[in-house]
C-alpha cells in the first residue's frame, strides 16, 4: 500500500438504492473536490451540488463530504460523493475520480489506512469487518463494544501488567548485587498468578463472542424416518424441510440459519444414513458423513418409540470421534421421561416438547453462558494469540518455583508480550496484514 496514491471506492452494497456513496482517500482528494464538484464543501460539513463529468456536465446531484486529516476515518483528506444509488451512476463517478488521478481501492484499505495512521488499532479494524457481518442482535452489539476499544483495553491492562513485570525480571538479572528478590520481597509470583486469573476471565469473555462471530454448525443426523427434517422446521419454527413418513425423503444437505439466542446457528439436514442401492440416495448418505466431520455439533436424532437401545449404542460409537449430543424424537409416542444426562435430550419435534431443553443442551455443549460478563467479539486468531501468551506465563510461573535463571523468566514475559501484542497490532508482519484486510469489503 502506497498512502501517496488517493483510492475510491464505492462505499454502499451492489444494486439499485435510494442512496448511493463514492468514498476517496488520500492526497489528491483536495483537487478532485476542487475538479468533479461544482462546489467544494468546508470540511466537516455537507454540501449539495453536482457531480461533474470530464465536459462538466453533471452526472447527479447529492451531498458531497469533505474530512480533512487527520480527521477523518483513514487519517487522511477524505471525500465522500453521496448520491442516488444508481450502479452506472456510481461507477460514472468512480471512472472520473479515476481520470483525476486516484485508483481503485483494495479490499479493506480504507480499514487498513486508518490502522496504519493510528485511527483504530488492529483489533478494532477486525471490528469493523464483524460489525457489517453481524447475523445477530447480540453479535453487532459485541462488535461495537470491541470497535469502541473494549477488547483492546482488557488486552492491553494484560500486556501493560506483564511490562511490569518484566521490568522487576529485568532488574533482577541486571543488578544481582542488589539482591532484589522478586519472587518474595516484590510477591511476584503472586502477580503473575493473578495475571493468569485475568488471563482466564477475558479468555472467556472472547470465547463467548467467537461463537457469536462465527456462529454454530450443527448437523443432524441418524437413520431414516427418524424425524431430522421435522427438527429442523422446530427449530427453524417455519415448514423448510419436506416431512414424510417416506424413509428416504431428504436425499441433499438442507441447511437454514437460526438466531439461537443471539448466536447465529446454520442447522444442517441430511440424508438417513443407511445402506442402499439408490445412486442419488447414495450420494445424499456421502454427502450427510461429509458434513458431520465439518460440524461443531452433531445431533444424533433416533426415533424413541421404534429404535432399540442395542441400535443406539452402536450409532453412538460410531459417532464418537464427533462432538455429539443424542436426540430422542417422538417422546409423545414413547412417552419417556426427560433425562438429567446432559449428553442426551428427550424431545418431541412434533409438538415441541424439549426444543428449549435442546437447544439449552446445545449451547451448554459449546460452553456458551449468558451468566458470565458480556462478550468481546474475538477472532480465531485473537483466542489463538491469546492461548500463546497464557502459554509463556504459565511457563514463567514455573520458571518462578523452581528458581530457574532470570533469563530464562525474561524470555517467556518477552514472549507472552509479544503474543499479546499481535492482538491489537502493536507487533504485526505485512503477511498478517495482508490476510486480515484482504477480506473486507471493497470500500471499507
Amino acid at each position: 500500500m502506497d498512502s501517496r496514491e488517493t483510492i475510491v471506492a464505492i462505499a454502499t452494497p451492489p444494486g439499485q438504492g435510494g442512496i448511493g456513496i463514492v468514498r476517496l482517500s488520500g492526497p489528491e482528494v483536495d483537487s478532485i473536490a476542487h475538479t468533479a464538484l461544482s462546489a467544494r464543501p468546508d470540511p466537516g460539513r455537507a454540501r449539495y451540488c453536482s457531480f461533474l463529468d470530464r465536459d462538466a456536465s453533471p452526472i447527479d446531484n447529492g451531498i458531497a463530504l469533505l474530512f480533512a486529516a487527520p480527521h477523518s476515518y483513514t487519517g487522511e483528506d477524505v471525500l465522500e460523493f453521496q448520491g442516488h444509488g444508481s450502479p452506472v451512476t456510481l461507477s460514472l463517478i468512480v471512472r472520473r475520480c479515476l481520470q483525476l488521478g486516484a485508483r481503485p481501492a483494495e479490499p479493506g484499505e480504507f480499514s487498513k489506512r486508518a490502522f496504519l495512521n493510528g485511527r483504530m488499532d488492529l483489533a478494532q479494524a477486525e471490528a469493523v469487518a464483524d460489525l457489517i457481518n453481524s447475523h445477530t442482535e447480540s453479535a453487532a452489539r459485541s462488535a461495537m463494544r470491541s470497535l469502541k476499544g473494549e477488547l483492546s483495553r482488557d488486552i492491553g491492562k494484560l500486556a501493560d501488567a506483564v511490562a511490569e513485570l518484566r521490568v522487576l525480571i529485568e532488574a533482577s538479572i541486571d543488578f544481582p548485587e542488589e539482591e532484589i528478590d522478586f519472587l518474595t520481597e516484590l510477591g511476584a509470583l503472586e502477580r503473575v498468578q493473578q495475571l493468569g486469573r485475568q488471563f482466564d476471565r477475558i479468555q472467556a469473555r472472547m470465547q463467548q463472542g467467537r461463537l457469536l462471530r462465527d456462529g454454530l454448525k450443527v448437523v443432524l443426523t441418524g437413520l431414516p424416518n427418524a424425524g431430522k427434517s421435522s427438527l429442523l422446521n422446530a427449530l427453524g419454527r417455519e415448514d423448510r424441510a419436506i416431512v414424510s413418513d417416506i424413509p428416504g425423503t431428504t436425499r441433499d444437505t438442507l441447511e437454514q440459519i437460526i438466531d439461537l439466542d443471539g448466536i447465529p446457528m446454520e442447522i444442517v439436514d441430511t440424508a438417513g444414513i443407511r445402506d442402499t442401492l439408490d445412486a442419488i440416495e447414495a450420494e445424499g448418505v456421502r454427502r450427510a458423513r461429509l458434513a458431520q466431520e465439518e460440524a461443531d455439533m452433531v445431533l444424533l436424532v433416533v426415533d424413541d418409540a421404534a429404535t432399540g437401545q442395542k441400535e443406539i449404542e452402536r450409532m453412538i460409537v460410531a459417532h464418537r470421534h464427533l462432538p455429539t449430543l443424542l436426540v430422542r424424537n417422538k417422546i409423545d409416542i414413547s412417552r419417556r421421561q426427560q433425562s438429567d444426562d446432559p449428553s442426551e435430550v428427550c424431545i418431541s419435534a412434533l409438538t415441541g416438547q424439549g426444543i428449549d431443553l435442546l437447544k439449552e443442551r446445545l449451547k451448554s455443549a459449546v460452553g456458551y453462558t449468558e451468566k458470565q460478563e458480556s462478550p468481546l467479539m474475538a477472532r480465531q486468531r485473537h483466542i489463538d494469540a491469546l492461548g500463546r501468551a497464557r502459554e509463556f506465563l504459565d511457563s514463567g510461573i514455573e520458571q518462578m518455583r523452581d528458581h530457574r535463571a532470570g533469563e530464562l523468566l525474561a524470555e517467556d514475559m518477552a514472549a507472552c508480550h509479544r503474543a499479546l501484542g499481535e492482538i491489537t497490532g502493536a507487533v504485526s508482519s505485512d503477511e498478517l496484514l495482508g490476510m486480515i484486510f484482504s477480506s473486507f469489503c471493497i470500500g471499507k
